[in-house]
């Protein structure tokens, strides 16, 4: 297939945080007097977040996001979904724009702002406002199980969709996002991804999740058998994957996924969708995983493959499927907490050996020039 997004770059651009940083967060628990593990997981993330930052001790997590990636897809009409194909997507975002929406309570309780960003919801765009569509690629995806979801020519324009996203939030100065989508019929086609990567079949990655009966179980394993049959001939190109058996909001999510490692902006992934993102984003670039953390296990089959293969343990185990980033959005408390925790007890600064220049990091128009 033939883009204009050389792929290759990503895996020479994105570097593994710092491990100084890291160990010096771990000598800290150490020198200040506490038990080792005494803390639990939050001795972990606490070094985490050191590594991502660079620096040591750690700075609180002060300017979180909960981002979330909308769009409609068209294997909803096969009813694989108890949410309603026609109008669900945009009235979930709806609900998020008016803070009525669960997440939008838990982000203000919380702390984080939150955006969203419609790239393929099958509505008018003057429904929402000018900076949700920003990046709109187009109404809606095609059906995967018989067509393609994306022209190549959208697939790029998605992908680069999310990678300017992702320099929108790094440069506005977000610390830590928390990664959601908004879409009905989205596990479908996550599931596919997860199926066609892992080489397993549709059984085996077929979930409930919207909370699907047995009868439209069946449909929804149907409808992931036939897509991944068309998945697995374009398996060796992640674009054109993405393009042939995913959606406008699959490829912006792991465009803005490898963008953020690139600008080493830490990432909480949600869900079974940002998890099978996350699985073709670690195809690109094999180091990229090191910038996320698992928020939580919804349940989903397709999930627990896709973490089991990126190494990600989920940081809770809620079993929430509704998506919308909410529990990428509990796990915030835990990561505030762990840097809270490692800042307060900085028995002494951390003091590179041998200190470097930072270099600027490229911003996704850099890339394209380099093209």
């Amino acid at each position: 297939m033939d883009t204009t997004v050389d792929l290759d770059t990503f895996s020479s651009l994105v570097e593994r945080p710092d491990e100084s940083a890291r160990r010096a967060a771990d000598e800290r628990w150490q020198e200040a007097g506490r038990p080792r593990g005494g803390l639990g997981k939050l001795e972990e993330l606490g070094s985490w977040l050191s590594s991502v930052q660079g620096r040591s001790p750690v700075r609180p997590v002060s300017a979180p996001k909960v981002l979330l990636f909308a769009a409609d897809h068209g294997v909803a009409a096969l009813g694989v979904s108890r949410l309603p194909a026609q109008g669900g997507t945009a009235a979930r975002v709806r609900a998020v724009l008016d803070g009525s929406a669960p997440v939008a309570r838990l982000a203000a309780r919380y702390g984080a702002d939150l955006r969203v960003v419609d790239v393929a919801v099958d509505s008018d765009p003057a429904d929402f406002p000018d900076e949700v569509v920003a990046h709109r690629i187009r109404r809606g995806s095609g059906r995967i199980d018989i067509e393609d979801a994306l022209t190549p020519e959208e697939t790029v324009r998605a992908f680069r969709a999310g990678m300017a996203v992702a320099d929108e939030e790094a440069d506005s100065g977000t610390d830590l996002v928390l990664l959601g989508d908004i879409g009905v019929g989205s596990t479908t086609v996550a599931a596919v991804l997860v199926g066609a990567l892992c080489g397993t079949d549709a059984a085996a990655v077929c979930g409930r999740g919207s909370g699907i009966d047995d009868r439209v179980w069946m449909v929804k394993c149907a409808t992931i058998r036939d897509s991944l049959r068309r998945a697995r001939p374009v398996l060796g190109d992640q674009l054109a994957l993405l393009g042939a058996t995913g959606g406008a909001d699959f490829a912006a999510i792991t465009g803005f996924l490898l963008q953020a490692a690139v600008r080493r902006l830490p990432v909480v992934l949600d869900g079974v969708v940002s998890s099978a993102c996350a699985l073709v984003a670690q195809r690109i670039a094999f180091r990229a995983p090191e910038w996320w953390r698992a928020g939580q296990s919804s349940g989903e089959p397709a999930q627990a493959k896709a973490y089991d293969r990126l190494t990600l343990t989920p940081l809770q185990d809620q079993g929430i499927t509704v998506g919308e980033g909410v529990g990428a959005v509990l796990a915030l408390p835990l990561l505030q907490a762990a840097g809270d925790a490692l800042a307060e007890e900085a028995p002494r600064p951390f003091v590179p050996t041998a200190p470097k220049e930072q270099p600027k990091l490229p911003s996704a128009a850099d890339l394209l020039r380099r093209l």
